[in-house]
């Protein structure tokens, strides 16, 4: 069932055209991802969309009667009310009759009002949508709903406005970059909840495992043309590289044939004949085509560097904390030189107050924090770069320095530089107010690596970035010589990039985990197995020293038949834990192929649902047995 189409719709602002003339459409339980480079027009795609925004030319044809949610990036609450009140100002209508319900709970007297409201959560058949309406509060840790919006920082505004948009239950969710400002422990349990629900989907995101677990077509905006590829992120890779391949070959050929129509024209007399002048206009057509150029250029990132010392930087016995939440408790680490360091962990658990105890932006409450004397730093925060009114995009660049030296005694001018980052000349006389935010993240991004530095802090360095900048980033990262340090929730640049990880466990426990993010989930999923069997274990252990099964059974309230599938699930999900981790290892293969990606993708999704179910059926004869 078609929800959407969309017919030849255009944007520009100004002389700057976005987009001209695309069209596609929507069908009910598609999970759609747009993929196009920053400065292209994806926000106003999903804006338009949504009705926030017009096209230019072109039109939106929505079905009639579907509800739609849009998540922005940056949305837009009203800060004068509480966390509850925002959630419960939802269409739908659902959701006001548990609010009712839950206020008629608090006031037990009242029996005409709580008969009025239990009748209505029959009616509307609201019990088990109560049950997911608090397990999507807990899972996104809005537990304080009595907060005021306006105190709350900018990732627990984005968690409000996507429960919102979950709870509406709209008939098509519009996401624009929906993992941003989510620790991973949201992102993971997002994509299931996305991967299990019957909905329709058109997001924008960069975070390429998300594309790869939940969505079912990629459209890709290139050079002005929009291209659809019905499967997942590795489908789109492998089309994508054939589609490019087939436009070489195309353009080899058109190029061929200049050449042949260019040794007519020029032999050609003065005086043609029609037929002579209908060849000519299809000279001119192959010549367009003939001098196409991509413009594929990449961020070349060739940076020059002071040499580390034998002397990085040291943590002594630091201790650090906040009022009620302790970040460092006596906690040493020395750096070496080409260190790889991911962070990861919950928010709130102290990640960016390590980052700037790294580069002394705050002092420890106790011990010694000692820095060597060749380190400079690097420090790229979320924050973003500080726009000042009417500055251009070249004078940012200029403010450091007119030239940039690079490797070999070379150098670059600051209009070069920019042009490496894929801002051409035009590009680079733009106010810095009208960059969309992802072109802003770049820009900021190389006002940091201009600098030299050799010990390099990135907090949260892809969120807004497209996925054609961060494959370039990571290519520069792995080669990079000097100290790095990440804080990202972008599971796959994590992979790629960090040999180790921190991991924040809160209230001041840092654990050092010798692997990468995958690794450290293996790691964990195989540990949680572990527990799981050995508490079977226990429990096989002191059922023996019971009399006989027929009596355990009588007093734990179980029959002989559940407690054997109680074993069984036990069995079975110990099989399935065993199972799942072999084929997350199976992606660390350096010559895996994307077709077996995505087979293993399926595979290992279907796994994980599997165990979800037999999991929750072990937990009901686990309540069951203890009746």
């Amino acid at each position: 069932m078609n929800l959407v189409s969309v017919e030849g719709i255009s944007k520009a602002f100004g002389e700057r055209v976005l987009f001209s003339d695309l069209s596609f459409g929507i069908n009910a339980q598609q999970k759609v991802a747009l993929i196009a480079q920053n400065g292209t027009g994806k926000t106003s795609i999903l804006n338009i969309l949504a009705g926030k925004d017009r096209p230019d030319t072109g039109m939106v044809n929505t079905r009639k009667g579907i509800r739609i949610s849009y998540l922005e990036q940056d949305p837009e609450l009203d800060g004068s009310i509480t966390v509850e009140e925002t959630i419960f100002r939802s269409d739908n209508e659902v959701l006001k009759v548990i609010h009712n319900y839950e206020r008629a709970l608090e006031n037990p007297e009242d029996q005409n009002q709580y008969q009025k409201a239990f009748e209505a959560m029959e009616r509307f058949n609201a019990w088990d949508f109560e049950t997911q309406y608090k397990q999507i509060l807990f899972k996104l840790q809005l537990t304080d709903l009595n907060a005021r919006v306006e105190t709350l920082s900018g990732g627990q505004k984005k968690r409000i406005a996507l429960a919102n948009a979950l709870l509406n239950k709209p008939d098509l969710l519009i996401l624009d970059e929906p993992t941003n400002h989510l620790d991973l422990e949201m992102i993971e349990w997002l994509e299931n909840y996305f991967a299990r629900e019957s909905i329709t989907l058109f997001m924008v995101t960069h975070d390429r495992y998300f594309l790869e677990r939940v969505c079912n077509e990629i459209l890709e905006l290139d050079q002005g043309k929009l291209y659809s590829y019905k499967g997942n992120y590795s489908y789109f890779l492998e089309k994508k590289e054939a589609r490019e391949l087939q436009d070489a070959v195309e353009l080899h050929k058109s190029k061929q044939l200049f050449k042949k129509e260019l040794d007519w024209m020029r032999r050609q007399p003065k005086a043609r004949t029609t037929k002579s002048k209908s060849r000519i206009d299809d000279f001119h057509d192959i010549k367009n085509r003939a001098l196409q150029r991509r413009k594929d250029h990449q961020v070349q990132l060739e940076i020059n560097m002071e040499r580390l010392g034998s002397k990085i930087l040291e943590f002594h016995n630091v201790v650090k904390a906040y009022p009620d939440t302790p970040i460092l408790n006596k906690f040493s680490y020395s750096f070496l030189k080409g260190e790889r360091l991911g962070i990861i962990g919950n928010n709130g658990t102290g990640k960016t107050t390590f980052l700037n105890l790294l580069t002394g932006k705050a002092t420890p409450d106790g011990g010694k924090i000692t820095t060597g004397e060749t380190i400079q730093f690097g420090y790229y925060t979320q924050e973003g770069i500080q726009v000042k009114e009417g500055q251009k995009v070249i004078e940012v660049i200029r403010e450091i320095g007119e030239y940039i030296p690079l490797k070999k005694g070379k150098q670059l001018s600051a209009q070069q530089l920019l042009e490496r980052f894929l801002f051409d000349r035009k590009k680079q006389y733009d106010y810095v107010e009208k960059l969309s935010g992802g072109e802003r993240k770049r820009l900021y991004l190389c006002t940091v690596l201009i600098k030299n530095p050799n010990f390099l802090i990135l907090d949260e360095p892809t969120n807004d970035l497209d996925v054609v900048t961060l494959n370039v980033l990571e290519s520069f990262l792995l080669d990079y010589p000097g100290c790095l340090v990440v804080v990202s929730h972008d599971r796959y640049f994590m992979d790629k990039i960090v040999d180790h990880l921190f991991v924040f466990r809160g209230g001041g426990v840092i654990e050092d985990f010798p692997g990468n993010y995958s690794d450290f989930r293996a790691y964990e999923d195989s540990s949680a197995g572990m527990r799981k069997e050995d508490e079977a274990q226990e429990n096989t252990k002191s059922s023996a020293e019971k009399n006989h099964w027929r009596e355990e059974g009588k007093r734990s309230g179980l029959s002989y038949a559940e407690q054997k599938e109680f074993k069984q699930l036990e069995k079975e999900i110990q099989d399935l834990e065993k199972r799942k981790n072999e084929m997350q290892n199976a992606f660390l293969d350096p010559k895996i192929t994307p077709d077996e990606i995505a087979n293993l993708s399926r595979s290992l999704q279907e796994t994980e649902d599997l165990i979800d179910q037999k999991t929750e059926r072990w937990i009901e004869i686990s309540i069951q047995a203890e009746k």
